[in-house]
């Protein structure tokens, strides 16, 4: 089968290829990615010498580049590429607009002019919006949406643009709607490798407001078998949640539980202004464990300390990317003050 991967030089993307090529050796995979600040060309760089890996550098915006990678043979479209940090769409809310609304636009009309290609959308559990504190709901397929951020937002509108085209064009799709993920090869300006990053290099551990708000982790490497699962025996045209734990985490949980397992203690914590739009999210797999058999394989504890070596032992990988993080963040707060 020839795989057409959009985004997979970003975290989740490099992370699949990986996945996917380990697991099926025999596939093709081309990898579209523009190469943003989001993404790292040596996240798949032992692959460049695999005669079934091919990197395509392109924007999912561009018409003529997404056809010309599309018309090549392509049987299915598994589709990560997305700008998807928060606090960045709300300092540039129409880049979210342009490149994960009219982006995925642009992929399913392409993939409907070449015959109708089973197309895979890689989603958020954001677009359902906050849970409230206190409150025992996890968000299902059956959840109503309601984003709270521009992020979730431009996602929302593009899993509605994936259903249109599948209710009118007849387009076999299938979206999934994950929780936070966290692993390898995962930018240093998100949360968990932020944080661990700070620890390697001595310091202050920020956490927003009282570090109240929770959220589900799913470990990178489970998502990537989740959606390997749908692929396989998903029904056409349906939407999976997947979520990586059974019982949330509180930010400050977690802050607490990466800085024992490096052997740290709270003193490295430093609270810091809320950031708007600030939500708790909790999703239900019961769907996708109960249809399709699948369940994560790591706890929260198991993937931190897996996540936690690898950071420690690629320092190469995340440096400049760190550097550019940390910029990024001094001229957001430097933005809210005004």
């Amino acid at each position: 089968m020839k795989i057409l991967v959009t985004g997979g030089s970003g975290f989740i993307g490099s992370n699949f290829i990986h996945y996917w090529l380990s697991r099926h050796p025999d596939d093709e995979i081309i990898n579209f990615d523009k190469l943003t600040y989001a993404a790292n060309p040596e996240s798949l760089k032992d692959l460049e010498s695999n005669s079934h890996y091919q990197f395509v550098q392109g924007d999912i915006c561009d018409e003529s580049a997404v056809d010309s990678v599309m018309s090549s043979g392509v049987e299915l479209v598994v589709h990560f590429a997305a700008e998807s940090h928060v606090d960045r769409s709300i300092d540039d809310p129409l880049l979210f607009v342009k490149t994960n609304v009219i982006g995925t636009y642009t992929l399913l009309n392409s993939a409907k002019k070449h015959g109708n290609i089973r197309f895979h959308h890689i989603s958020t559990d954001e677009v359902f919006g906050s849970i409230d504190f206190g409150s025992n709901l996890q968000f299902s397929e059956e959840t109503p949406y309601d984003p709270s951020s521009p992020y979730s937002a431009s996602k929302a509108s593009s899993d509605h643009f994936v259903r249109s085209f599948g209710k009118t064009f007849g387009l076999p799709i299938t979206i999934t709607n994950c929780s936070n993920n966290y692993g390898p090869y995962m930018n240093p300006e998100k949360m968990i490798p932020r944080m661990i990053t700070n620890i390697i290099d001595g310091k202050k551990v920020p956490v927003y407001g009282k570090g109240e708000n929770f959220r589900d982790w799913l470990y990178v490497t489970d998502h990537c078998s989740a959606i390997e699962t749908v692929v396989n025996k998903g029904k056409i045209g349906e939407t999976y949640c997947i979520g990586g734990l059974k019982e949330t985490s509180t930010n400050i949980d977690l802050v607490k539980r990466v800085l024992n397992l490096m052997g740290k203690d709270e003193s490295q914590i430093e609270f810091v202004t809320d950031r708007p739009a600030h939500d708790n999210y909790a999703v239900s797999w019961e769907k996708l464990h109960n249809e399709l058999g699948w369940e994560p394989q790591e706890t929260l504890d198991s993937g931190l300390q897996k996540m936690i070596k690898w950071y420690q032992e690629n320092e190469a990988w995340w440096r400049e990317a760190k550097t550019e993080a940390e910029a990024f963040y001094q001229r957001l707060a430097a933005s809210r003050q005004k």
